[in-house]
């Protein structure tokens, strides 16, 4: 199995996390939902397999391609 690491297209807050370790996800799938400029913008799940490690809590300012989380592939 491959782990994928889920990034960050820019920075922002992260407002909601989605999908917590150990959820089964689907491509297309919403894991975080980052906030910049009062626009939500989903963190999208590249492929299937399974949330191991949310790397960021809710509230945090991240930057553009900051680790947001890890998946199981």
């Amino acid at each position: 199995m491959a782990e994928i690491t889920v990034v960050a297209e820019l920075t922002s807050a992260v407002w909601k996390i989605e999908a917590g370790p150990g959820t089964s996800v689907s491509a297309g799938d919403t894991i975080v939902i980052l906030e910049s400029m009062k626009m939500e913008i989903p963190v999208l799940a590249p492929s299937d397999g399974t949330v191991t490690a949310i790397l960021v809590a809710e509230g945090d300012q991240i930057t553009e391609g900051q680790a947001v989380a890890k998946l199981e592939a």
